[in-house]
């Protein structure tokens, strides 16, 4: 039998409060895993959310844009749990603007929750796995880790710099027992997408040219998450998993 449990696991994930993040901790759960969800806003929801599942919720509550906030995460998340099996990097952000019109501040605060803040989680608790010989890290890519997409200029960016964190660690990594790939959501009904949706021309091109014919859900991010977290993906490596509605063949 392919082995998808997760039983005895720990997850930690960032962006827990709503959304992909969510989404992604209650399949998660379903498979068995306790959960550290981190986010800048409150978990309850996600936290009944887990605990009908029977499992366990740590949750901590950190603004990832801060200097030193990896490290005091991980400071709370060592208290909860000794060991962490598998992260699944999330947070996110959105900065939308002409490129030319594009600030120098926004452009810093997006590089550095989107790329900078996922290269240090990884780094730091994929030392953490190679002490044990064993663990699972996610990165949240993008379909514009593909492509350039239209006044996110340091978004696109960020996602493309996460494609290539993704394959340089599973470089160095595979070997040593600690899995590293990503999942690419395609459009999804999130906030980040919020102003996307309300225009109306935007909305109706994208919805026309997904061949599933219908943005995706966070719910759709459930079963990817558990085959890269669990033993069923222990030969993949380096791989960007795209879950986008067949966006990227059309």
């Amino acid at each position: 039998m392919i082995d998808f449990q997760l039983h005895g696991k720990t997850a930690l994930v960032t962006g827990a409060s709503r959304g992909l993040g969510q989404g992604m901790i209650i399949g998660l759960a379903k498979a068995g895993a306790d959960i550290i969800g981190v986010g800048i806003s409150d978990m309850t929801e996600t936290r009944e959310r887990v605990e009908a599942l029977g499992r366990k919720f740590y949750p901590i509550q950190q603004d990832l844009s801060l200097p030193n906030s990896v490290e005091a995460v991980l400071d709370q998340a060592f208290q909860y749990k000794k060991r962490i099996d598998i992260l699944v990097n999330n947070a996110g952000i959105i900065r939308r603007a002409p490129a030319e019109e594009f600030s120098d501040q926004d452009w810093e605060d997006v590089l550095n929750v989107n790329l900078n803040i996922v290269y240090k989680f990884s780094s730091l608790v994929g030392k953490h796995m190679l002490e044990h010989g064993a663990g699972k890290i996610i990165n949240i890519a993008s379909m514009l880790s593909f492509q350039g997409g239209k006044n996110v200029v340091a978004y696109t960016a960020s996602k493309h710099g996460v494609v290539g964190l993704t394959k340089s660690l599973a470089n160095e990594w595979a070997g040593r027992g600690v899995n590293v790939n990503a999942i690419a959501p395609g459009y999804m009904e999130t906030d980040n997408t919020e102003a996307l949706r309300q225009d109306t021309a935007r909305n109706a091109f994208i919805s026309s040219r997904i061949p599933a014919q219908h943005w995706g859900k966070p719910a759709d991010l459930e079963g990817p998450v558990v085959f890269l977290a669990s033993k069923a993906s222990d030969y993949v490596h380096g791989h960007v998993l795209c879950v986008d509605g067949g966006w990227l063949n059309y």
